[in-house]
């Protein structure tokens, strides 16, 4: 992890919890006063009741945290239609997906809601304290205890390594490597992608985690990227375009009907 990082103590409610996701992560804990002080670039605080990841200029106010609830436009009951370029995308006889590249977990809340099963891998240890504490408030939502859903299984950990050990092989495996940006973006989305840049570094070995994905899908792999990126993988089975993003399909063997 390139960037420094403290855990803060600012809610007593959450001391013990604070405590332990310093001696977790093996970092720092301090007081919010302290921190002021300290020449660390990053924090992890438990506010407004969730984890949040935020800058010194948001010490008293604001930070980033897992969204749980649907982004503008997209459909709030569930299951959630599958309509879309991103539904399109993954399938529509797709059952399993694995997102081997989580962030911020958006595009994986967004296919849990479509009512697809998920398992969500990442490789940050800071990425998955704030991704644990996101699904851990959406298993308290009344809409997934009233259906007895099962959030996604989150799995931490380098995403090349882990998919040559799955327990069993999903139906697609989904991809959304950091490309260099080129676009203007909004503040808030630009805001998440550098902090990721800051913590994770640049997706170097992307070409790798796409050529071991090839080999561990079981009918497709996914790959978004900008519009004007280049393919990942080379020329794509099918793509699906939607705002400054695109979705290449490779499909796996002969599987060309589903």
């Amino acid at each position: 992890m390139r960037a420094e990082l403290a855990v803060l103590a600012e809610d007593d409610n959450y001391l013990q919890q604070s405590r332990h996701l310093a001696d977790k992560l093996e970092r720092p804990l301090l007081a919010v006063a302290d921190a002021k002080q300290q020449d660390i670039p990053f924090f992890l605080v438990y506010r407004d009741h969730c984890l949040k990841l935020l800058d010194k200029a948001l010490l008293k106010k604001g930070g980033l945290t897992v969204n749980i609830d649907p982004r503008p436009g997209e459909q709030s009951s569930y299951p959630a239609s599958k309509k879309g370029a991103l539904a399109q995308a993954v399938g529509r006889k797709t059952q399993t997906i694995l997102d081997a590249t989580t962030g911020w977990a958006q595009d994986s809340l967004a296919l849990f809601r479509m009512g697809y099963h998920m398992t969500c891998l990442e490789r940050s240890p800071v990425m998955v304290a704030l991704i644990e504490d996101g699904f851990s408030r959406l298993a308290q939502k009344d809409w997934v205890i009233r259906r007895q859903l099962q959030v996604p299984e989150l799995i931490s950990g380098n995403s090349i390594d882990r998919l040559q050990n799955l327990a069993s092989q999903p139906d697609c495996i989904y991809l959304d490597p950091m490309f260099p940006p080129k676009r203007k973006k909004s503040a808030l989305a630009k805001k998440g992608m550098n902090v990721l840049r800051d913590i994770l570094g640049d997706d170097t070995d992307k070409q790798q985690l796409f050529m071991t994905a090839m080999q561990h899908a079981g009918k497709r792999v996914v790959v978004k990227s900008p519009d004007d990126a280049e393919p990942l993988g080379g020329q794509p089975s099918m793509s699906y375009a939607s705002k400054l993003v695109r979705y290449d399909v490779y499909l796996i063997g002969e599987n060309q009907n589903v």
